[in-house]
């Protein structure tokens, strides 16, 4: 069975009337669909339960895989021509916050797509999430009517000259979790994304809880109906707390100097007296036991595999010293001569004795 005969075989509850959809369609998108029947699939959240006739699901998450791709290359192609000569990571960070889940459920919204989706048995969303999917399947839909040109000129005239300014979206900073995290990094302070729920709300769509947790200190939550979106509004939250509570700020460094107290050395550290006292003590060591400085300085070359190279530059530096000592040895140089022996002794009596005799 092909898409077509897949479409074909809806059941909708508003498909008796489809002049009527026309109408609002033509309101929401710009213009007149060719083949209603693709916007009514795009419509169709799965928890509407609906089937073809051979009993197979029906909804409307084909059509968001293909709108996902349609929306990357399409307003990928509209900031690359909007911000000329800017880099590739400014044209991905605007892109991404064009396309967000978020940026195409408030337009779902606004645009009065929501009133018109299918979830179980009410044409109308509860949450930005089911919109923003309803948008990427809208535009699929828009490709299999009317082509590629078509989604591009829906993009341009009706979302982006009439309901976004993208320059201040480009410049605009959005990604709040990314901005706490580098925050975090900068003060060296632990941060994490705590899970405080996941349930599933009336509709049957997943709901999940966040908090951050900073030094073990409590900070945003938020709530939404991804991971992401739940914490994207906990960090936004926090950054919110930051900027205007002081005590929130203390508290973070207070449990992080209680921290680091036993596993980093302090950045100022009053002198050890004890320690400068020895300094002016030389000690006496025996001639075969190296000082404490030596023993440090050789274990650590021991360590990095130096022994062997270092024991060859102590032999060649005690033969030199060796040689300097031969070389300079002043033994025989004294300032008192010795005492004379006393063979000396009677040899010059001796002699003196004789000299008296002639």
């Amino acid at each position: 069975m092909t898409f077509r005969d897949i479409v074909d075989s809806l059941m909708l509850p508003f498909c008796g009337d489809d002049k009527q959809l026309r109408r609002q369609l033509r309101k929401i998108i710009g213009f007149y669909p060719h083949d209603v029947k693709y916007y009514k699939l795009a419509l169709m959240h799965k928890s509407s339960g609906q089937r073809n006739e051979k009993g197979k699901p029906l909804n409307n998450e084909r059509l968001e895989f293909l709108g996902d791709a349609l929306l990357d290359a399409v307003v990928g192609h509209i900031v690359y021509e909007h911000f000329d000569g800017k880099r590739e990571g400014f044209l991905t960070n605007t892109r991404s916050k064009l396309v967000s889940r978020e940026s195409l459920g408030k337009l779902a919204q606004e645009m009065g797509l929501t009133e018109l989706i299918l979830s179980n048995g009410q044409q109308r969303s509860h949450n930005s999430y089911m919109a923003g999917n309803a948008f990427e399947a809208l535009v699929g839909a828009i490709y299999l009517d009317q082509g590629y040109d078509a989604v591009m000129r829906f993009m341009k005239k009706r979302i982006l000259a009439q309901m976004v300014n993208i320059d201040k979206v480009a410049y605009k900073e959005v990604n709040f979790k990314s901005k706490l995290i580098e925050w975090t990094q900068k003060n060296r302070v632990r941060m994490d994304f705590k899970m405080l729920k996941q349930t599933k709300d009336d509709n049957g769509s997943p709901v999940f809880g966040f908090q951050v947790s900073i030094e073990g200190v409590e900070g945003g939550k938020g709530q939404g109906y991804s991971k992401k979106e739940a914490q994207q509004l906990a960090a936004k939250e926090t950054l919110q707390r930051l900027r205007r509570e002081p005590q929130f700020i203390d508290a973070i460094f207070q449990a992080k100097s209680g921290r680091t107290k036993m596993e980093e050395e302090p950045t100022t550290a009053a002198p050890n007296l004890e320690a400068e006292k020895t300094n002016f003590i030389i000690s006496q060591e025996r001639p075969d036991e190296p000082a404490d400085e030596e023993r440090r300085a050789y274990n650590h070359r021991k360590k990095e595999g130096l022994q062997e190279d270092t024991q060859q530059k102590a032999e060649a530096k005690s033969d030199k010293v060796e040689a300097e000592i031969d070389e300079l040895n002043l033994e025989d140089i004294t300032h008192n001569p010795a005492e004379p022996s006393r063979e000396d002794i009677i040899a010059a009596a001796e002699a003196a004795a004789f000299a008296e005799g002639n």
